[in-house]
């Protein structure tokens, strides 16, 4: 038997492979269905089984393309209603591969579809719990994100409570817990940075496993401090469960080489979103004029979902050379895969063409507390509210990032803007978005407050973040 974690950190995201005597299942697989082929390949194995827990609303599945693929058959729970075909399998029901069993529970509460998967080794010991989005570790899934469901947040977290203790706590405490996401996915709130652990581990650290806690404590801490999803969640839910574009017709589409004159051309004629993948530094020195930067190393794919409302939206791109797929390919994660072609030459293509290009200020630490010192400025801080709260620049207003659209009256366009987040990310994604919205006196400080804070800047004091709320 071999048990194979996959896991994608700009989505913190977990998949898995499971290979016992020639066949092999994979729970929960990525839009790009390559590696799953390759590793089945290698093993001499046939995929027998794509295994999904949910209707995932943070990112689209592999699922429908890797069972056309391979032949392979999709799962889900019994409450789940694709529109494409899969077996829904009966709570309790158990499924073989190779040498092994997949015992399938049904568990809602996260969603009302949301199923776990136990796998018995070939003693027919329980050996690991694939929880999905039920249970993280250190956390539990959000109770808010059921697609189309009649249910409160709050019946759906007593749901959830009860599916823990009746499903899941009265397993052994050696058994594995592999969920389908870690520590920077929005679908908890507070989840480790480990993306495995026990069981036993678990009802001892778990918040959300303490043996006496009520229903009703479970439900008050489960969903308080829920901050609202990324709007691209329903979108993707759909997506996965209706079916989508193959992903190879996708990144054919994408990868479309176009000259500065071609790639200004389909701008214009079909309203493409101009985005700048590459680092927040190179897109300061000089960039298209109206693009957004997001920078590819970085959580991406998530914060294209968080602010691009519309997975239609027709996208041109540039990056760094030879990262052409990786950008087509994080986009269609998330469901954006109305991508047109990306700048061939990138930059410096579009500077040799004549063409016009832009510049962002971006100062350090040091130079803005400077600035400072020399008066009174406006400074935006992008950071979540919690980090804001934590500790702040005296005089700092917290317009987060996620939510920086709706809030685009507060900032003034006359006045100088020194705009930073928590390590510089952030701050030129916000102003890439204020520039190309009509703010042109907009500064951007690099290295964000982890610099600012070695620097004597007036903060406000420390609150450890635990404490809040």
């Amino acid at each position: 038997m071999k048990v194979e974690q996959i896991y994608t950190g700009c989505l913190a995201q977990g998949a898995y492979y499971i290979e016992s005597n020639g066949e092999a299942a994979i729970i929960d697989p990525l839009r790009e269905i390559k590696p799953y082929l390759l590793k089945a390949e290698k093993d001499g194995a046939r995929i027998r089984y794509v295994l999904e827990t949910h209707f995932h609303a943070d990112f689209v599945s592999g699922h429908v393309d890797l069972a056309q693929a391979t032949g392979a058959k999709i799962v889900y729970g019994a409450a789940a209603q694709p529109t494409f075909e899969a077996y829904l399998a009966k709570d309790g029901e158990e499924l073989t591969v190779g040498k092994v069993t997949i015992k399938v529970l049904h568990t809602p509460g996260h969603t009302l579809e949301s199923v776990t998967y136990l796998l018995r080794d070939e003693a027919g010991k329980d050996y690991a719990l694939f929880t999905g989005d039920t249970l993280f570790i250190g956390d539990v899934g959000r109770p808010d994100l059921a697609a189309k469901s009649d249910l409160s947040q709050e019946e759906l977290a007593g749901i959830l409570f009860h599916s823990l203790r009746t499903k899941i706590m009265p397993l052994a405490d050696d058994i594995l817990v592999y969920p389908a996401h870690g520590a920077g996915s929005a679908c908890g709130k507070n989840m480790s940075k480990e993306t495995f652990d026990t069981l036993g581990n678990q009802k001892k650290t778990n918040y959300a496993l303490r043996p006496d806690m009520t229903e009703a404590e479970f439900i008050k801490e489960v969903t308080d401090g829920l901050l609202a999803p990324p709007s691209y969640f329903p979108l993707n839910v759909q997506l996965n469960k209706q079916g989508y574009a193959n992903i190879e017709t996708v990144l054919n589409q994408g990868l479309q080489p176009l000259s500065p004159e071609a790639f200004e051309a389909v701008v214009n004629e079909t309203g493409a979103l101009v985005l700048d993948t590459r680092k927040a530094a190179d897109f300061s020195l000089g960039h298209i004029p109206n693009a957004i930067n997001i920078g590819l190393d970085g959580s991406f794919a998530p914060w294209v979902g968080e602010l691009i409302p519309d997975i239609q939206q027709p996208i041109v791109f540039l990056s760094d050379a030879g990262r052409e797929e990786e950008v087509v390919t994080r986009l269609a994660r998330v469901g954006y895969d109305n991508t047109l072609g990306y700048l061939q030459g990138g930059m410096s293509a579009w500077q040799a063409s004549g063409k016009e290009t832009e510049t962002l200020p971006s100062i350090s630490a040091a130079e803005f507390a400077q600035c400072l010192k020399a008066g009174e400025a406006v400074v935006i801080d992008v950071r979540k509210p919690s980090e804001y709260s934590a500790e702040h620049v005296e005089g700092a207003r917290n317009i987060p990032l996620s939510s920086l659209n709706e809030h685009l009256s507060q900032i003034p366009k006359e006045e100088t803007v020194y705009v930073h987040c928590a390590g510089g990310y952030r701050s030129m994604v916000a102003a890439s978005i204020l520039k190309a919205r009509g703010f042109h006196n907009l500064v951007d400080v690099a290295g964000g407050f982890k610099a600012i804070a070695e620097t004597d800047v007036s903060k406000t004091a420390f609150v450890c973040p635990s404490t809040l709320g």
